[in-house]
């Protein structure tokens, strides 16, 4: 048995672990990162990049099927799996490398492997071999999927979970995909757009993260015209034979049954605190067994022990691990001094077609906290912009605060979400308000111009006053101008 004394030991090498090994190394050059698994994180294994390299091929397939609205005219487009997989496998293997360079650059004593856990509260045992003693821990596990009890023992290796995806070969005949949330949502309609026949299975109609009552209703229409959908399925039962899996399903009162090549199991991921011994570490832990953390902080309590990422069970986003890692391992290093660190602005992006984007609050936060707000909408059905490029679907809709006028958020699904939840999402983070928002520029033609329509809705609901007429140019005389 080894023996290793430091002052930080951080588990997970993950996107949380680096930014907390960047941030803790400012402080102490006694500190090491331990990994039990392969180094690479999962945004760039079997999470944020594979599943965009998939999109893209599907978007390409589908800009080609819809050439013809243009008046161009096409072939139909022959889908070669075996490429498509290649692609993704390739590119995403060239991501990784670039993780695992760059954790490999640091020092040899940095980097430990092996299964962490904690056999006191300061003290890991690592895979048998090592045993570390730490003045500050910081958690940095990450998730993994979860798949619903008995599915493994039934389906055997015709279960897959997004991870097996981007290791297949090629593309199968059929999926079943299981969960309407940001990666059932993504996956099913890339591999549909590659030929794959797939149904997507939901529960209480609810497609991806939205609340909004108004967008929530668009998505699930224009989710149902893109896909089999059976967004309202309960009882459902799979059962294998060969190599055949068979769902069945009740619907509307209705018992359905389908078969297909695989079941994608798409039900959301947990905190991969596996084996980890938090009863060994003396923190507290909520209900599922996961310790709370403060979160300007990432401080467990009052406790040594700090928690990052996925692991933590809250937003489960690249950007929102490494922030969290980064504040965790700065607090960790400087113990036990600690800081209270600012939270950007919540964003959410979902690379459906057409995008989901979700930027500050939601609609059911603020509902929750009895947020005194009004709403403005706005549909991209019939917007200039989106009718030009054929992709006029959508809706969004902006909050605003009653009195202030400040912006509060926003939801939508639409063209360009991905960009237009950023310009949304800073207008919050710098406390901008409604007025404020229409004062500055909209080009015409752009998808943007959307977004002003519902901001002035919303002004009209919010009841403001109109502003003065120097400083504004839209509203400027025309002898002014």
């Amino acid at each position: 048995m080894n023996h290793l004394n430091v002052d930080v030991a951080i588990i997970g090498a993950g996107s949380a672990g680096m930014s907390a090994y960047r941030a803790a190394r400012a402080h102490t050059d006694r500190i090491v990162v331990i990994e039990g698994g392969a180094y690479g994180t999962t945004c760039a294994r079997v999470g944020c990049m594979p599943s965009k390299l998939l999109i893209a091929a599907a978007d390409a397939a589908h800009a080609v099927a819809m050439a013809g609205r243009f008046g161009v005219v096409t072939a139909p487009a022959a889908i070669d799996g075996v490429a498509v997989m290649r692609r993704v496998r390739e590119e995403r293997d060239r991501f990784v490398g670039f993780v695992v360079e760059a954790v490999e650059a640091w020092p040899e004593a940095h980097r430990l492997r092996g299964h962490a856990r904690f056999v006191a509260q300061h003290e890991l045992d690592v895979g048998g071999h090592t045993r570390v003693t730490a003045g500050r821990i910081v958690i940095a596990t990450g998730s993994r999927p979860h798949v619903p009890a008995g599915w493994r023992e039934t389906l055997g290796d015709r279960l897959v979970v997004n991870d097996d995806v981007f290791a297949w070969t090629d593309l199968p005949a059929s999926v079943a995909v299981v969960g309407t949330g940001v990666i059932g949502l993504e996956l099913s309609l890339a591999l549909a757009r590659l030929g794959v026949r797939v149904r997507l299975f939901g529960r209480s109609g609810r497609v991806g993260p939205l609340t909004d009552p108004d967008v929530a209703a668009k998505a699930r229409a224009i989710v149902g015209a893109a896909l089999d959908a059976s967004l309202d399925a309960h009882d459902l039962m799979p059962t294998r034979h060969g190599a055949v899996v068979t769902l069945r399903w009740t619907e509307n009162g209705t018992r359905h049954e389908e078969d297909f090549e695989y079941v994608l199991a798409a039900t959301g991921r947990v905190p991969a605190l596996d084996g980890l011994g938090l009863e060994h570490a003396g923190v507290p832990l909520d209900e599922h067994g996961v310790p709370q953390a403060g979160r300007h902080t990432r401080r467990v309590g009052r406790s040594h022990v700090f928690i990052a990422g996925d692991a933590s069970d809250e937003a489960a986003l690249l950007h929102e691990a490494s922030d969290e890692g980064r504040i965790a391992g700065d607090n960790a290093g400087r113990y036990p001094d600690t800081i209270v660190r600012p939270r950007r602005t919540p964003l959410t992006v979902v690379f459906s077609d057409p995008q989901i984007a979700l930027a500050g609050e939601s609609h059911a936060q603020l509902l929750a906290r009895g947020a005194r707000f009004a709403a403005g909408s706005a549909s991209f059905d019939d917007q200039g912009r989106s009718r030009v490029m054929g992709r006029n679907l959508g809706i969004v809709r902006v909050y605003g605060e009653a009195d202030s006028g400040r912006f509060l958020g926003a939801e939508m699904i639409g063209p360009a979400a991905e960009h237009i939840g950023h310009l949304l999402a800073w207008a919050v983070q710098h406390g901008l308000t409604v007025q404020q928002m229409l004062d500055s520029p909209f080009y015409h033609p752009v998808v943007e111009e959307g977004v002003r329509t519902a901001l002035r809705e919303l002004k009209a609901a919010l009841d403001l006053p109109a502003p003065p007429l120097a400083g504004c140019l839209d509203c400027a005389p025309a002898a002014a101008v």
